[in-house]
């Protein structure tokens, strides 16, 4: 299936998930080791890149921090400017482009319906792996602290996300089933057993 254009509808998705990510951070953070907080704001970047796609997902998150990076405050707990991006969260912060990528790319694979086991790896690899996978290193760096430290360390983060990828994963379900059209991708015919598993 060839890619269609982004149109304006495209354009509001992207804001409005740019809004539900930074909306996510209004709670505040919870900081754990090395400085890097538990927020919900990654509930909204595993949302994004289910719903939007790959690169609208990836875009949306972006021109979220992108606005970080010019100052405004649309962190968890306020945070905002471009020193964000060069303290220890900062890995974490451009993980989310990645996450949201990994999690397009899982849950549309093939261009078929999600259903809910790939909708929920996808999120696991997506939502946590791919953001340690970028967040740790960078945190190491900062802090330094060596990496098996920093990684065994930010082993505290991983019930919060896993919760956080169950959450979204029950969120793409149903709203794959109530409301596909809220789904930019029109998803070709799934097998038989996907559609069971649905």
């Amino acid at each position: 299936m060839t890619p269609r254009p982004m149109d304006a509808t495209d354009l509001a998705r992207v804001a409005v998930f740019a809004a539900l990510i930074a909306v996510l951070g209004l709670p505040g953070s919870f900081p754990v080791f090395g400085g890097v907080p538990i927020t919900a704001q990654t509930l909204g970047v595993m949302l994004a890149g289910a719903i939007l796609g790959p690169w609208l997902g990836a875009l949306s998150v972006t021109v979220l921090l992108a606005l970080v990076a010019v100052g405004l405050p649309l962190l968890a707990g306020g945070r905002g400017g471009f020193a964000v991006f060069l303290g220890p969260t900062a890995g974490y912060a451009i993980g989310w482009i990645l996450g949201a990528i990994v999690v397009g790319l899982i849950v549309h694979a093939g261009n078929r319906r999600p259903v809910w086991w790939r909708t929920a790896i996808a999120m696991v690899a997506g939502g946590v792996v791919a953001i340690y996978a970028l967040g740790i290193p960078v945190q190491s760096l900062v802090t330094r602290l060596a990496l098996p430290e920093t990684a065994l360390a930010s082993l505290v983060l991983v019930p919060g996300d896993l919760l956080k990828a169950a959450v979204a994963t029950v969120v793409v379900t149903l709203l794959v089933r109530a409301y596909p059209r809220g789904f930019r991708r029109q998803w070709s015919a799934a097998p038989v057993e996907e559609r069971v598993a649905a």
